[in-house]
Formats: structure tokens, C-alpha cells, sequence
């Protein structure tokens, strides 16, 4: 099933083996380029490409640095996981970035990287974070998914005793600045993250690369949403696509059919070093000529 919104088009600046100014000028340059709406970082402890000792940024500081610097952009992680920091915790963070940047968080949220893949489980045992199995993790998913939407929404303090999470007296304030909350963006592919997509995300995202897989994926995300009563409609359709340095047309191909099969939400992966003039070349080379 397609679901056909106007096209929206964004950058992902993964923040590893890169200066910070040099993070900052793509934003701005982003910020100042309207074919460009929303930019996102990602959330990892280390480095997931090249040298895993190197040096990568902790994504919601540095979101919420580039939120007081940008203006314009929808701004966010692609996207936070849920394995990383308690979810009251997590909730007062994003509520603080949609604060500072004046309503245009958009908050992404995943179970987390798959423990399995050497590099992600080095990011946890580097960091001293606990390991669990992708069922806990997704189930856990969902309790914090409902969890923080009910401390940026309601005003008394509550009780919350989950099977993951148990919360005495929990309020969250200040609230966000977008009512009723910033929207919810979940990452993911697996068949029990979807699940969780149907009931809590405005957006859903997947990586690109599989275009028949990310299909099939969308309409089995719509089965779940009519078991719950939901319309599929209306969660809007992500992904994300690399762009290769010197092959914008492999980038552009890859738009195409993705905007074909119903994904209006176009983020473009950005590689490392960020130039100046990146951005205008992004949209020359491949946002303008695919743009319906």
C-alpha cells in the first residue's frame, strides 16, 4: 500500500571522525538551504566505521548545541537508543532540545543497535551498559515509548509500574514546546518493532538498500495498524540513503524508488568530511532532479 505525501528531503551528519565547526558549518549551510528540511546526527558511544577508538560526539549535546544555532530545520537523532539512557531521563533531554530549539524536534527512538554485531556490542561492554536480547529490548521499547509520552503530556505526577520501568511520583517539566509532543519517529525493521511502530510512531524509518524488503516491511507495518484500529496513513514513511561521494546517480536512482514505493521521507547520509558546499551539491545533484 503507497502512501503518497509531498516528498521531504534531509541530511544525516553522522558525527564521528569530524570537528565540530566542521558539523557546524553543514548546518548552517542546511539551515539556509530550504530544498532541506529536517537534519539528524545519529546515537552512538563510538565510532561504527573506522577506527572504533577515534572520536564521536554524544548526540544529544551536540543536538542540542546545533538546535541554538539553526533556525529553520526540523532537528533530531536517526535515532536515539532506548538502550543508552533511562527513559525519564530521556524524556527531560528531548523536552530540553525542543525548548532550545523552539519546537522542531522531531525524536527518534530505536531499541538500539543489534548486540550481536561485534561493534555494536563493543559499545556496550566498552561503556559498562547492560546486554539484552532483542526481545527485551523491543519490549522495553514499547513501556518507554508510552512512558514518555505521558511525561510530556500530563500535568499531575504519576505512578508507572511496568514490566521494564517502575516510576513513583514521575512528572516531566518543562514540557515540550510542540503540542502534544514532539513526534515520534521509531527506527527499525525487525517484525516486533513494527508492532510498536503501528501503535506509538508518527514516522517509521528504515534504512535503504533493499527496496523490495523495505516494501514488504511497510505493508506488513500497515496489517499491524488495521489490527489495532489505526489508519496507516497516517504514519509518514522514511528513509534513510546514502549518498556516495562522485555517484549521484546512484544516490538519485535509489530517491526514485524510493519516493515510488511510498517513502516521503527522504534522509540523506552524509559522509565525512563535511566540505563546504556540501549541502548546495546535495540538492543540485540529487534533491532538484528527482524532486516530483
Amino acid at each position: 500500500m503507497s502512501h503518497p505525501k509531498p516528498p521531504q528531503f534531509g541530511i544525516l551528519t553522522p558525527p564521528q571522525h569530524v570537528d565540530y565547526t566542521d558539523l557546524q558549518r553543514v548546518w548552517r549551510e542546511a539551515d539556509e538551504t530550504p530544498e532541506i528540511a529536517h537534519a539528524w546526527l545519529f546515537d552512538h558511544l563510538i565510532p561504527i566505521e573506522g577506527d572504533v577508538t577515534g572520536s564521536v560526539f554524544e548526540g544529544w549535546t551536540l543536538l542540542a548545541a546545533l538546535a541554538a544555532q539553526t533556525r529553520r530545520l526540523r532537528i533530531g537523532l536517526m535515532v536515539t537508543s532506548n538502550r543508552f539512557r533511562p527513559p525519564a531521563m530521556l524524556a527531560k533531554i528531548a523536552a530540553t532540545v525542543d525548548v532550545v530549539s523552539g519546537g522542531r524536534l522531531e525524536f527518534g527512538i530505536g531499541s538500539g543497535s543489534r548486540p550481536g554485531h561485534p561493534v555494536a556490542r563493543h559499545e556496550y561492554t566498552s561503556n559498562g551498559l547492560p546486554y539484552h536480547d532483542s526481545d527485551h529490548a523491543v519490549a522495553s521499547l514499547a513501556e518507554a515509548c508510552t512512558l514518555i509520552r505521558r511525561l510530556w503530556t500530563e500535568d499531575e505526577p504519576f505512578d508507572f509500574d511496568g514490566d521494564h520501568y517502575r516510576l513513583e511520583r514521575a512528572f516531566g517539566n518543562p514540557k515540550p514546546v510542540q503540542p502534544p509532543h514532539p513526534p515520534i519517529v521509531i527506527g527499525g525493521r525487525a517484525k516486533a518493532t513494527l508492532r510498536v511502530v503501528a501503535e506509538h510512531a508518527d514516522i517509521w524509518n528504515i534504512p535503504g538498500g533493499d527496496i523490495e524488503d523495505a516494501v514488504s516491511r511497510s505493508a506488513l507495518l500497515d496489517d499491524y495498524c488495521v489490527e489495532i484500529g489505526r489508519d496507516p496513513g497516517e504514519i509518514t514513511r522514511s528513509m534513510v540513503l546514502p549518498v556516495f561521494d562522485g555517484r549521484p546517480g546512484e544516490t538519485r536512482a535509489a530517491v526514485t524508488e524510493a519516493l515510488g514505493a511510498g517513502f516521503s521521507h527522504i534522509v540523506l547520509g552524509l559522509a565525512a568530511p563535511y566540505r563546504p558546499g556540501l549541502v548546495r551539491r546535495v540538492v543540485d545533484e540529487i534533491i532538484t532532479p528527482t524532486a516530483p
